[in-house]
């Protein structure tokens, strides 16, 4: 990257993207745009790459995520200053979060309702007292307080209507839609090799 600007550009849009995550491990951003464009304020596009994410306390393993056109402000654009973004941008791409490190976050006070309602929904039991993944299988457990054992059930999960579906296993008619963000749409979701992996499209809005 040896354009001055493209450097400035993508020094500024990288501390943006970690001001926007709880914790960045590895991070690798390629900008998209020509340099007369970049002088107006318009980058053509971004593709990122990134290991070890934590974003709103949720784990991402492995982040690979392409936009659209992205207008920049480059008013106060300087040297180790983080940049910033006129418009909202749509992003595409694939995330994968692991079984145990998300397990964990579901019983965190940020998304314990989430897993509760989870639990609650599929299994009729609350509270959530593990989320494991077993192959394609997502295994979720739940104490009973008259029984010394848990409860647990196994769970296939499929994208559908931009969301997530979990269904039951041994009776694909107990399911639950998980509720997503209107700016967010899910077009895949698969479990392997212990991950959760979604992908999927979404509207940016910079804060």
């Amino acid at each position: 990257m040896s354009d001055p600007l493209l450097q400035l550009i993508s020094t500024g849009l990288g501390l943006w993207i970690r001001s926007r995550c709880d914790q960045v491990g590895d991070l690798d951003l390629t900008l998209q745009g020509s340099s007369l464009g970049l002088m107006r304020g318009r980058l053509q596009g971004a593709v990122l790459s990134a290991r070890d994410v934590r974003f709103e306390g949720l784990p991402l393993h492995h982040a690979e995520i392409s936009s659209g056109p992205i207008q920049l402000d480059l008013t106060w654009l300087r040297p180790g200053r983080m940049l910033a973004l006129k418009e909202p941008f749509q992003v595409s791409g694939t995330v994968s979060m692991p079984g145990q490190p998300l397990g964990d976050a579901l019983l965190s006070e940020r998304w314990r309702e989430l897993g509760d309602w989870i639990a609650e929904q599929l299994m009729g039991l609350k509270p959530l007292g593990q989320l494991r993944i077993e192959n394609d299988e997502l295994e979720l457990v739940a104490s009973v307080a008259a029984q010394r054992d848990p409860i647990r059930k196994r769970f296939r999960l499929r994208a559908e209507a931009g969301t997530v579906v979990l269904s039951a296993s041994d009776s694909p008619e107990t399911r639950a839609v998980l509720p997503m963000d209107p700016a967010i749409t899910i077009t895949d979701a698969t479990l392997g090799a212990g991950l959760l992996t979604l992908q999927g499209h979404a509207i940016v809005t910079p804060e």
